[in-house]
């Protein structure tokens, strides 16, 4: 027998922006509608919490319109569930209609170089997690002793890293940083920070505003060779064809900052275009990066390929970070396509292997799970919006499948393998207490980094 839409039971797991998305295009077609909204942690947002940078609030102010959806009716928030381990995908299945995962992307990819797991050596993203203040990476530790930093990648992820490692904190002392970063980077002797891009500028991945908050820095002079923002044949062809202008923009900012006077400041951020790293070196920690130069040609499909030439030089860098993207993880019980890093699917259903265009009943994705780690905040909201789309078609076409009445209740089975639950309303005890903490040091909010912690807290 078929199920309607309104009698129908949705787990999301992933509470970041395509968790939150998924649920308010499954609330506008069916007010009311039962949404079980998972999360590992006990607080809720994803990325948005422990990804975007603290120097940027406005980007978070994207959370009030996900309060909004918590407060409809049927909607339940399910923090501190660790999918895979306090309950399986099986499990779940077993007890909802629908099964949306959105749990993102959050491994980061290698460089594949000798030397990339000596100490000294880190993904961005853990970096990231730590100044956020993510509990599975507060007690980390960066050696910010060191006077000279790479960062390999130029993304917005590389210029969050850069521009947290350059600017003066006591900027960032009023923001959210996390109090165990705040107090690391005050004591921090880092004084030159290298962006290393594989290939030139008009390839960079890094949106105008990011890059143009560089040169804005107190203290900080951005450093770049004017040599290196002569276009090759291949990419003056490639920034001729683009619709959009931002690598234009870039190459703007680039030239302006190459013209600039040296000023002698007492950071430099200096920008190494068309060279890649070939290995870290060092004996018990890293001392330096070896860096090939590259030459850019056209890769026959309107791009730009880069290919190394036999000049190379070493950076006395000590510390390094690996920016050059993100992928998802394997969930045990949902198929995974490992060479993209995405669960695979049509459209958002999930098909039951890569390749494949068959797909598996009640199964579906969105977000970075679903198309890869691209796009900003609110291009999840279009794809969680399609994704919802086929969900309803499914439902319409009477091809959802049916649950067991007899099977146990999730909250039963959690409380029985004794898993404390977070709810909506113990989010909102954690958020005012972070808040109360903040405003006692004239900061928005100070963030409770310690699980523990944050159950006591609710638990009071």
């Amino acid at each position: 027998m078929s199920i309607t839409l309104n009698r129908l039971r949705v787990a999301i797991v992933g509470s970041g922006p395509a968790g939150f998305y998924a649920a308010e295009a499954l609330q506008k077609a069916a007010p009311g509608i039962a949404i079980d909204l998972i999360d590992r942690l006990p607080t809720p947002f994803g990325l948005v919490r422990g990804g975007v940078a603290p120097d940027h609030p406005k980007i978070k102010s994207v959370t009030r319109i996900f309060d909004r959806i918590a407060s409809q009716p049927g909607f339940r928030f399910l923090g501190h569930v660790r999918v895979g381990q306090d309950v399986t995908v099986d499990e779940l299945r077993a007890r909802y209609h629908v099964l949306l995962l959105c749990h993102g992307a959050d491994a980061d990819r290698s460089l594949g170089i000798p030397g990339e797991t000596l100490p000294g050596s880190h993904a961005a993203t853990e970096f990231v997690a730590w100044y956020n203040g993510n509990p599975d990476h507060a007690a980390a530790h960066f050696d910010l002793t060191q006077r000279e930093v790479a960062i390999v990648g130029i993304g917005n992820v590389a210029m969050d890293v850069a521009r947290i490692l350059a600017k003066p904190t006591s900027e960032l002392a009023k923001t959210d940083l996390a109090d165990h970063a705040l107090q690391a980077l005050a004591a921090s002797q880092v004084q030159v920070i290298h962006l290393v891009a594989r290939r030139g500028p008009v390839q960079a991945a890094c949106t105008t505003p990011e890059l143009r908050e560089l040169g804005e820095l107190e203290g900080v002079e951005v450093i770049v060779d004017p040599r290196d923002l002569e276009l090759d044949p291949a990419s003056a062809a490639e920034l001729a064809a683009m619709d959009d202008r931002n690598p234009a923009k870039n190459l703007e900012v680039l030239r302006e900052w190459a013209a600039r006077p040296r000023t002698g400041a007492p950071r430099q951020m200096v920008l190494h275009f068309n060279a890649s790293p070939v290995a870290l070196t060092g004996t018990d920690r890293v001392e330096g990066m070896t860096l090939v130069h590259n030459r850019l040609e056209a890769d026959g499909r309107g791009g730009v390929r880069a290919v190394p030439t036999d000049e190379t030089r070493t950076l006395p860098v000590g510390l390094v970070f690996r920016s050059v993207g993100y992928k998802g993880r394997a969930l045990a019980g949902v198929p995974f396509d490992e060479r993209k890093g995405v669960v695979p699917n049509v459209g958002g259903r999930v098909v039951d292997a890569p390749g494949s265009e068959t797909p598996i009943p009640g199964l579906y994705v969105a977000g970075w799970i679903k198309r890869g780690p691209q796009g900003i905040i609110g291009t999840n909201k279009l794809c969680a919006t399609d994704t919802v789309t086929q969900l309803l078609a499914d439902v319409a076409a009477g091809a959802m499948p049916t649950i067991a009445d007899e099977v146990l209740p999730i909250d039963t089975l959690l409380a029985e393998r004794g898993v404390v639950v977070t709810s909506w309303a113990d989010w909102q005890r954690l958020d005012q207490a972070e808040q109360a903490r903040g405003a006692a040091a004239g900061r928005p909010r100070a963030k409770i980094t310690a699980i523990d912690e944050m159950l006591t807290i609710v638990r009071a």
